[in-house]
Protein backbone atom coordinates (compact mmCIF):
# COMPACT_ATOMS: atom_id res chain seq x y z
CA UNK A 1 0.00 0.00 0.00
CA UNK A 2 1.47 3.92 -0.48
CA UNK A 3 -0.31 4.73 2.21
CA UNK A 4 1.45 6.92 4.84
CA UNK A 5 0.97 9.58 7.11
CA UNK A 6 1.80 13.82 7.47
CA UNK A 7 1.69 15.52 10.59
CA UNK A 8 2.26 18.99 11.27
CA UNK A 9 2.78 19.44 14.79
CA UNK A 10 1.12 22.66 16.43
CA UNK A 11 -0.93 25.52 15.09
CA UNK A 12 0.05 27.03 11.37
CA UNK A 13 -0.75 29.98 9.72
CA UNK A 14 0.19 27.64 6.72
CA UNK A 15 3.00 24.98 5.79
CA UNK A 16 3.28 22.78 2.91
CA UNK A 17 3.56 19.44 4.27
CA UNK A 18 3.43 17.71 0.86
CA UNK A 19 3.80 18.45 -2.86
CA UNK A 20 2.36 16.59 -6.25
CA UNK A 21 -0.63 14.41 -6.50
CA UNK A 22 -1.84 13.15 -3.11
CA UNK A 23 -5.26 11.87 -2.08
CA UNK A 24 -6.48 12.52 1.86
CA UNK A 25 -8.18 9.62 3.24
CA UNK A 26 -8.56 11.07 6.99
CA UNK A 27 -7.74 13.80 9.09
CA UNK A 28 -7.52 13.81 12.84
CA UNK A 29 -6.64 16.61 15.33
CA UNK A 30 -6.49 17.60 19.00
CA UNK A 31 -8.80 19.19 20.14
CA UNK A 32 -8.73 22.67 21.85
CA UNK A 33 -11.28 25.46 22.06
CA UNK A 34 -11.97 27.59 18.53
CA UNK A 35 -10.30 24.89 16.43
CA UNK A 36 -9.57 24.97 12.49
CA UNK A 37 -8.03 22.63 9.70
CA UNK A 38 -8.35 24.10 6.76
CA UNK A 39 -6.48 22.03 3.64
CA UNK A 40 -5.86 23.98 0.14
CA UNK A 41 -4.62 22.39 -2.99
CA UNK A 42 -1.47 23.93 -3.41
CA UNK A 43 2.13 24.18 -2.88
CA UNK A 44 2.95 27.54 -1.67
CA UNK A 45 2.94 28.58 2.04
CA UNK A 46 1.15 31.92 1.02
CA UNK A 47 -2.58 31.05 1.18
CA UNK A 48 -4.62 31.61 -2.06
CA UNK A 49 -8.11 31.42 -0.65
CA UNK A 50 -9.09 29.89 -4.09
CA UNK A 51 -7.54 26.85 -3.45
CA UNK A 52 -9.45 25.42 -0.48
CA UNK A 53 -10.28 21.85 -0.59
CA UNK A 54 -11.67 21.48 2.87
CA UNK A 55 -12.17 23.01 6.03
CA UNK A 56 -12.88 21.82 9.67
CA UNK A 57 -13.83 23.64 12.98
CA UNK A 58 -14.15 21.55 15.86
CA UNK A 59 -13.70 22.23 19.71
CA UNK A 60 -12.20 20.30 22.72
CA UNK A 61 -13.18 17.07 21.70
CA UNK A 62 -10.87 17.03 18.65
CA UNK A 63 -11.40 16.41 15.24
CA UNK A 64 -11.57 12.54 13.44
CA UNK A 65 -12.52 12.88 10.30
CA UNK A 66 -12.55 9.05 7.43
CA UNK A 67 -13.05 10.35 3.87
CA UNK A 68 -15.15 7.78 2.04
CA UNK A 69 -14.33 6.79 -1.16
CA UNK A 70 -11.00 7.51 -2.91
CA UNK A 71 -10.36 10.69 -0.76
CA UNK A 72 -10.23 14.08 -1.19
CA UNK A 73 -7.86 14.71 -4.34
CA UNK A 74 -5.09 17.26 -4.10
CA UNK A 75 -3.51 17.85 -7.52
CA UNK A 76 -0.73 20.35 -6.61
CA UNK A 77 0.12 19.80 -3.17
CA UNK A 78 -1.26 19.67 0.42
CA UNK A 79 -1.21 23.14 2.65
CA UNK A 80 -2.52 23.13 5.76
CA UNK A 81 -3.42 25.77 8.53
CA UNK A 82 -3.73 24.89 12.07
CA UNK A 83 -5.56 26.93 14.26
CA UNK A 84 -5.69 26.30 18.53
CA UNK A 85 -5.12 22.90 17.61
CA UNK A 86 -1.78 21.34 19.22
CA UNK A 87 -1.48 19.73 15.77
CA UNK A 88 -3.35 17.66 13.06
CA UNK A 89 -2.50 13.85 11.49
CA UNK A 90 -3.37 13.46 7.88
CA UNK A 91 -3.33 9.57 6.33
CA UNK A 92 -2.86 9.58 2.54
CA UNK A 93 -1.97 8.36 -0.34
CA UNK A 94 0.34 9.20 -3.40
CA UNK A 95 -1.84 9.45 -6.07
Amino acid sequence: SDQTTLHQAGATAGINLRDGRTRVTSIQAAGAGASEVSLYDQTAALIVPANLKAKYLFDTDGLEVYVPGSGILFKDGVTIVVVASAGATLTITGG
